[in-house]
């Protein structure tokens, strides 16, 4: 069964917790955004995990260098999944799945930034990747003429387990599961909406129904 992972892309520990306590029912991945972690530092990382124990918290680091280094602080405070870039060196995503290996957790390889995205996921998922981001960042996003259709389409072609993350919401979601993706990532489509738990339960029912 495909996964709904939210991406909580607030700015406090304080707002990503009462987010993430009325949409957890519905969710199975956590997301805590890279502004999100800049901002308060690593300890969010640890308190989702306190206060959602079964969930996958994933800590969105983007890491680019001292992969190693850099995964171990997010497995050590608790995280299940950190990313790297795909842009990273071999060595660099390499280094995050033998400190993934240490501690029993998994390296998500994010494509934000790549230019072969279905390539490079091939390429990863080889050195030991949990699954592969297709990623349209939120700059791509809001530039004239993007669609997410770009992210299905190679989600369909990739043959390796992949996420896609880069607009996902309640009328494409199905065809994102369709396309193969094992994780759908929602993030404005859940927090800016004015019901988030309504929208969620929306989006996590449509995922089954696909």
């Amino acid at each position: 069964m495909a996964k709904l992972q939210v991406a909580i892309d607030l700015l406090t520990t304080q707002d990503a917790l009462a987010l993430a306590a009325k949409i957890a029912p519905y969710i199975d991945i956590i997301e805590l955004g890279t502004p999100l972690i800049k901002n308060e530092g690593i300890a969010v990382v640890t308190a989702m995990k306190q206060a959602h124990p079964d969930k996958l918290v994933f800590a969105d680091f983007k890491t680019m260098d001292a992969g190693e280094l850099e995964a171990d602080i997010a497995f050590k405070a608790g995280a299940d999944l950190v990313t790297v870039l795909g842009a990273a060196g071999n060595a660099t995503i390499a280094g995050a799945i033998k400190a993934g290996k240490a501690h029993g957790k998994g390296v998500v390889v994010d494509t934000i930034g790549v230019a072969d995205r279905v390539q490079r996921a091939k390429e990863v998922i080889e050195l030991g990747a949990e699954f592969v981001e297709l990623h349209a960042g939120l700059d791509e996003q809001w530039t004239p003429g993007y669609s997410i259709q770009v992210l299905i389409d190679e989600a369909s072609r990739a043959g390796v387990p992949v996420s896609v993350a880069g607009g996902v919401n309640i009328t494409n979601i199905a065809d994102v599961i369709r396309a193969g993706a094992i994780v759908a990532v929602a993030g404005a489509a859940i927090y800016g909406a004015e019901d988030p738990a309504a929208a969620a339960k929306a989006l996590r029912e449509a995922i089954d129904a696909a």
